[in-house]
């Protein structure tokens, strides 16, 4: 029970900074929408979402499914608001904005991995692959490119004009399914993909550690 809490409450606190570096990179590029909301806080509250950062978790938790699912309230941002560094086109301005997230469990999950460096007790290995393990989870699982995870967006940057057209208006007709769309998009997931996902995260998790 102590280890179960202590997962939950690292998926939670994870969810919330991958939220809080979104609102920030947003503000940095010149949209105050998520500071002016109470969003740049790392307090829990200002994010949680019950059902996505709370229910869900500790039931697949409880219910040892084998995988750990969440989210927090996505952070507001007005992307006609936003700009991008360096006179680049205002589509890389919206892909760091969607990279910030999982930029900041990367940076996380390396973050513990240097302290296991420095100092490599075998009980600190224990205890920071955690942290590890979950960050690069959450790091990897939003770089897919399928809406509403951040990989959709950062994809679009990357393609061709024209080829980026199509692809947000795909998205953007997935999305309009809401919870179904994610529900099914889960379902294909865990069921196809998810041994493949998970073994590979592993692996970045046992080079990390």
């Amino acid at each position: 029970m102590i280890e179960g809490i202590a997962i939950v409450g690292i998926l939670v606190m994870s969810i919330v900074l991958h939220e809080v570096a979104h609102g920030w990179m947003a503000n940095a590029l010149g949209d105050p929408t998520a500071r002016l909301a109470g969003r740049l806080s790392a307090n829990p509250v200002s994010h949680i979402d019950p059902i996505g950062s709370i229910l869900i978790p500790g039931f697949l938790y409880l219910t040892q499914a084998g995988f750990m699912f969440g989210w927090a309230k996505p952070v507001p941002y007005n992307p006609h608001l936003i700009r991008a560094p360096f006179g680049l086109q205002h589509k890389w301005a919206e892909a760091l904005v969607a990279f910030a997230g999982p930029g900041m469990n990367i940076v996380l999950a390396l973050t513990f991995a240097l302290l296991i460096r420095v100092v490599p007790a075998p009980s600190l290995v224990a205890l920071f692959t955690i942290p590890i393990y979950v960050n690069i989870l959450l790091a990897f699982f939003n770089l897919i490119p399928f809406p509403p995870l951040d990989g959709s967006k950062i994809l679009s940057a990357f393609l061709p004009r024209r080829a980026a057209y199509s692809y947000d208006r795909a998205m953007r007709r997935v999305e309009s399914y809401g919870m179904f769309a994610s529900l099914l998009f889960i379902f294909v997931f865990v069921t196809f993909f998810s041994v493949p996902f998970f073994r590979f995260v592993t692996m970045i998790v046992a080079a990390l550690t």
